[in-house]
C-alpha cells in the first residue's frame, strides 16, 4: 500500500469526477491519502471528502497564500475544528516567500499561531516552505511541535538534515520525475529512506509524463500518479518497488501517527 501524504482531493479541478479519480487511486494501490486544507472557507469540504471516500484522512491549517484573507477568529476555528473532527495534522501550513505581494509579518503570525496550536493539541505539521527554509527551521527550534512532514522539500542537505533532526520526514513527488531536477534526484536517491515520504499534490505539480500541453483534464496531476512517482524513485535509489513502499509507507505512519486511527480524543492543553 502507498501512501499519498499530500494531496487535494477537495479541489475544485475534481468536482466533476471525484469518485472515479478515488477509485482510480485505490485500484492503483494508494490505500491512504491526506487531504489538507488550506483556509477556513475549505474545511468543510476537507471534511466532507474525507467522510465519503475510504482511505482519506483530513489536516486542517490556513495555507501561507491564504493568510492575507484570514482573521483572527479562523484560528479558533482551526482549534475547534481539530478537537471535533478526525485529523492527522495541522496543515498545509508555514511560510512563502516566493510571491511577490505577500505580508511577511502576517504569514509569520498565523504560523507561529498554528504551530502552537499544532503543540498544544499534540498534532505534526504538514509544512509548505518556499524561499523561507532557513526561516522556517528557526521558527520550529522555538516552538517545538511533534514532528510532521516537510512538503515538496526543495532544499538542501544541510536544510534536510535539519529538518530530520527535528523529527521531519521530507516530501517528494512531481518534480523528481523531471532529468533536469538533478538536485533534487541526488537527494531522494541519497538521503535516508526513513527520512522520506511520498506525495502529489494533486492536482498541482504534475509529473514530468503529464505535460502542461495537454488538455486541462488531461494535465492535472492525481493521486493515481504516485505508483510511477514510487517506480522512479525506486529505480534512483537502486531498491525495489516494494521496499521503496514498505518504506514510505512505514515512514508516513511514523510521521502522522493517527493515519491508520484517526480518530483521537483530544482537548487543548
Amino acid at each position: 500500500m502507498l501512501v499519498d501524504t499530500h494531496c487535494h482531493l477537495d479541489a475544485a479541478e475534481f468536482d466533476a469526477d471525484r469518485d472515479a479519480v478515488a477509485r482510480a487511486a485505490a485500484q492503483s494501490g494508494v490505500g491512504l491519502i491526506v487531504v489538507p486544507a488550506v483556509e477556513r472557507a475549505n474545511f468543510g469540504a476537507v471534511a466532507s471528502v474525507c467522510r465519503d471516500y475510504v482511505g482519506c484522512r483530513a489536516a486542517y491549517g490556513i495555507h501561507p497564500l491564504f493568510v492575507d484573507r484570514a482573521r483572527e477568529e479562523d484560528l479558533d476555528v482551526l482549534r475547534a475544528t481539530l478537537q471535533r473532527e478526525p485529523a492527522v495534522a495541522v496543515g498545509e501550513i508555514g511560510l512563502d516567500r516566493f510571491v511577490a505581494e505577500r505580508d511577511d509579518a502576517r504569514q509569520m503570525a498565523y504560523f507561529i499561531a498554528q504551530l502552537e496550536i499544532a503543540r498544544d493539541l499534540d498534532l505534526p505539521v504538514l509544512l509548505h516552505v518556499r524561499c523561507a527554509i532557513d526561516l522556517v527551521l528557526a521558527t520550529l527550534r522555538k516552538i517545538r511541535v511533534s514532528g510532521g512532514i516537510a512538503h515538496a522539500f526543495n532544499g538542501s542537505r544541510q536544510q534536510a538534515d535539519a529538518f530530520i533532526k527535528l523529527g521531519f520526514k521530507l516530501g517528494f513527488g512531481g518534480t523528481l520525475t523531471f532529468p533536469r531536477a538533478r538536485r533534487i534526484r541526488q537527494l531522494a536517491a541519497q538521503l535516508p529512506l526513513p527520512a522520506i515520504v511520498l506525495e502529489t499534490d494533486a492536482p498541482d505539480m504534475p509529473p514530468e509524463w503529464m505535460p502542461k500541453s495537454m488538455p486541462k483534464v488531461d494535465a492535472r496531476n492525481t493521486p493515481a500518479q504516485l505508483p510511477r512517482i514510487a517506480t522512479l524513485l525506486a529505480e534512483l535509489r537502486g531498491i525495489t518497488v516494494q521496499e521503496l513502499t514498505t518504506a514510505t509507507t512505514a515512514n508516513a505512519l511514523a510521521a502522522m501517527p493517527f493515519l491508520q486511527h484517526p480518530n483521537p480524543s483530544r482537548s487543548a492543553s
